[in-house]
């Protein structure tokens, strides 16, 4: 097991300790409640705890933290149940599980993982929660990621759209990263707004020349 899981499985730890607490479920000590016990122990021990944790993710009524525990596992083992779950805690609202969500993603290697992430980044009912898709995007250098980048992007221009400048310096820092000159109309256009005229001329210096 490496850092990343164990990392992982120390945070959910004191989640499942906080969520028990009064329930007679929670350890002494630095050690997760007793459901996070059983989850720990099942990704110790490899592949052969994957049928445990694969019941995790299609089970009523498990707690987040458990479902990402169970997904995040099985994305490093290479285990495509995982995908789901994954894709949904992608878009998540706590940044944590969305930025481990990506990184399972990444380890995983499904091949619908880039459509996923574009759809989520584009979806503007969700542009709140969008910077991770846009920062797998990114690392993916997938061919849905310029198309994606740029159209979140220029949501963000738009009058009367939340700005979400975060997410706004992303896409053009993520674009300059990808070095597509399909990129330079919206970089230019961003480059006019102050809180992303920064991001935006770097990524431009990026490009190739016109």
């Amino acid at each position: 097991m490496d850092e990343w899981l164990r990392a992982l499985l120390r945070r959910t730890a004191a989640e499942s300790r906080r969520a028990a607490a009064g329930t007679g479920d929670a350890a002494d000590g630095g050690e997760g409640s007793a459901e996070h016990r059983r989850l720990a122990a099942a990704v110790a021990r490899g592949p052969e705890g994957h049928p445990e944790l694969a019941a995790v993710l299609t089970e009523s009524g498990r707690p987040v933290w458990a479902r990402e525990v169970a997904a995040c596992a099985l994305a490093d083992g290479g285990d495509r149940r995982a995908f789901e779950t994954l894709v949904f805690l992608l878009n998540y609202r706590e940044a944590t599980r969305a930025e481990c969500a990506a990184e399972a993603l990444l380890r995983l290697g499904d091949p619908r993982t880039g459509r996923a992430a574009a759809a989520l980044a584009t979806n503007e009912l969700r542009a709140a929660y969008a910077l991770h898709p846009v920062l797998l995007l990114t690392r993916l250098a997938g061919p849905e990621s310029v198309p994606a980048l740029v159209t979140a992007l220029r949501a963000r221009l738009r009058p009367g759209a939340v700005p979400y400048w975060g997410l706004a310096r992303a896409c053009a820092r993520g674009l300059g990263e990808l070095g597509d000159p399909r990129a330079r109309p919206v970089l230019t256009e961003a480059a006019a707004f102050p809180r992303l005229r920064e991001a935006a001329t770097d990524a431009l210096r990026r490009l190739p020349p016109p």
